[in-house]
């Protein structure tokens, strides 16, 4: 499936505006994008440099969350937005400290769930991995079908990952609600890993670049929706939030995993635009 092969497209992918998850994977050096997604991440670049940093400070902060849940012994996941497979897919990081662990790819964009199938099929476990083609807001049908996968035990704790997605959904998405109904799904012992993009306590300097940036996605597939520390507290009400609490992305335990993007901002983390993370279902 080769980038701007006609014969390679999967079905039902929009080659007529840019794609999110496409662009993300262009900012973090993939290969499954199209001309359309890397003429936007150009222009994004063009605006605000360091927005490419800022996309792999988040890929980073994925590896550390897997990384620690798996030390924590939880050996299933399910990653809502998951994206298309590049460096650092969750099952990877997983299977390195627990061969046996287990993972459910969730993605509604075409070319993500097409090369998460091939990938998947490559290394030749369907029994411990899999991919749905579906909208995370169905939690109904979402959680529906990763239990018939038949790779998922919802007696054990689960890894709830929702990573570098939660901003492409507004008010009317009540994304709060959706993210209370998965976790209403969970095990005790179950842990939810997210992040989100702020404009709040970040620096003055950049701030119009960030508006742009903005502007840009709205005219894309996606808009952005920006949310405060308060609002980003939200989703985890109900759990208990495990050290370092709610903090800038960079600085979410930096000592699990090297992550050279992130020592860009060790002196200003807050220009990461990001806060993240992690709780844990009592």
């Amino acid at each position: 499936m080769a980038p701007n092969d006609p014969d390679s497209v999967p079905e039902g992918v929009d080659l007529e505006r840019p794609n999110p998850a496409r662009i993300y994977d262009w900012f973090l050096g993939g290969h499954h994008n199209w001309a359309i997604d890397r003429e936007f991440g150009a222009k994004a670049l063009e605006t605000f440099p360091i927005v490419r940093t800022m996309a792999r400070v988040g890929r980073e902060f994925l590896g550390r969350g897997v990384q620690y849940l798996a030390d924590q012994g939880i050996t299933q996941f399910v990653d809502l937005g998951s994206g298309v497979p590049t460096v650092g897919n969750v099952h990877e990081i997983a299977d390195s400290v627990d061969p046996d662990s287990r993972c459910v790819y969730v993605d509604n964009e075409s070319v993500a769930v097409a090369h998460s199938r091939v990938l998947l099929e490559r290394e030749g476990d369907p029994t411990r991995h899999a991919v749905i083609h579906a909208d995370l807001l169905d939690v109904d049908e979402v959680w529906q079908e990763a239990l018939d996968s038949g790779v998922l035990d919802p007696t054990k704790p689960i890894g709830l990952i929702a990573v570098n997605v939660l901003y492409f959904f507004g008010p009317d998405d009540d994304p709060h609600g959706v993210i209370r109904r998965y976790v209403d799904r969970l095990g005790s012992g179950s842990y939810l890993l997210t992040s989100h993009l702020t404009f709040d306590g970040v620096p003055a300097e950049g701030q119009d670049e960030r508006e742009a940036i903005k502007e840009q996605y709205a005219r894309s597939s996606s808009s952005l929706f920006i949310r405060s520390r308060d609002e980003f507290a939200q989703f985890f009400d109900g759990l208990e939030l495990v050290e370092p609490g709610i903090t800038w992305t960079p600085e979410w335990k930096p000592e699990l995993r090297a992550s050279p993007a992130s020592e860009e901002f060790r002196e200003n983390p807050s220009a990461a635009s990001g806060f993240v993370g992690l709780g844990r279902k009592p």
